[in-house]
């Protein structure tokens, strides 16, 4: 028995047909979502729904057939209509009687705003639905449980600022695990690298900053003039920069440094990352984390 194929002239022209079919209708996937969307819930994304009727738009166009007499516009509208419901169905675990429910309490507080020209209180709904004002509260956190939001979600605009969903859930007073980490690990290097410094440049940070000294008290204990102890202090806090920052830039394999000042920096930069096994300086910083102290001896590094 023969078998019957389309030939490459065919399939060139159907699918041109089916592209001129798709963009000349595309505002009917917007007409749709329009119509249907005042029956779903308020968070369910438009944009959403657009993707899903315009997939229907292309399922309709592929599998459309002129010869059965009904206009693509009709034909259609159905594909277009039927893949927005199950997308939002498929999206949306509450089962169909919470959403029954939402529609009549939606039906209900419309009927009471047009009537008494503002919002009905909770007292009025449950009247106008014969309920006890306990029950509706129960119903309508029942409701609230079948939300979901994405965490992008735009829930409020400040000015030039929008505020979404995870800004407001966020707590701002709990540090993030890997800053946390973080945080010990600098706290752990700026330890490691106060006691690899010279002696007086070290009695100077300590003093000045963990012991809150006095510059003219640090001069008289080490028998220098204060101008010595400023400046010490400057090259011990350029000295922490420098072996701290080095921790965290990968030097070239090849570089070898020159000159005697170049040498001791590298030796001392090196002495700190040699120092301690990284656990045992997330250990060590532990106990810095909430010290005044410290954040401000960071912040002169």
């Amino acid at each position: 028995m023969p078998t019957t194929e389309t030939s490459p002239l065919t399939a060139d022209s159907n699918q041109q047909v089916q592209t001129r079919l798709i963009e000349e209708h595309l505002p009917l996937v917007n007409h749709i979502v329009f119509q249907v969307a005042v029956h779903f819930p308020r968070h369910v994304d438009r944009d959403e729904l657009v993707r899903a009727g315009a997939l229907g738009l292309v399922e309709a166009a592929r599998r459309f057939d002129e010869s059965k007499g009904v206009p693509f516009q009709r034909f259609a509208a159905q594909r277009i209509r039927g893949a927005i419901i199950d997308a939002v169905r498929a999206a949306d675990w509450a089962p169909r009687s919470v959403r029954s429910l939402a529609r009549k309490l939606d039906s209900v507080e419309q009927r009471l705003a047009t009537r008494l020209g503002r919002v009905p209180s909770i007292s009025e709904m449950a009247e106008e639905l014969g309920v006890a004002t306990a029950e509706l509260s129960r119903l309508q956190d029942r409701l609230f449980r079948s939300v979901i939001l994405a965490f992008d979600h735009l829930v409020a605009e400040t000015g030039d600022e929008e505020l979404t969903l995870v800004d407001v859930l966020a707590d701002s007073s709990v540090v993030e695990p890997s800053a946390e980490l973080e945080q010990r690990e600098l706290h752990a290097y700026l330890r490691d690298a106060i006691a690899l410094l010279p002696e007086r440049q070290r009695l100077v940070i300590v003093g000045y900053f963990l012991q809150e000294r006095t510059s003219q008290e640090l001069a008289r204990f080490l028998g220098v003039t204060e101008s010595r102890v400023s400046q010490m202090r400057t090259e011990a806090l350029e000295a922490l920069r420098r072996g701290i920052q080095a921790q965290y830039e990968a030097a070239e394999a090849d570089e070898v440094p020159v000159g005697r000042q170049a040498k001791r920096r590298a030796g001392y930069a090196s002495a700190i990352g040699d120092r301690r096994e990284f656990s045992d300086r997330i250990s060590l910083g532990r106990g810095l984390e909430d010290s005044a102290v410290v954040e401000a001896l960071m912040a002169a590094v």
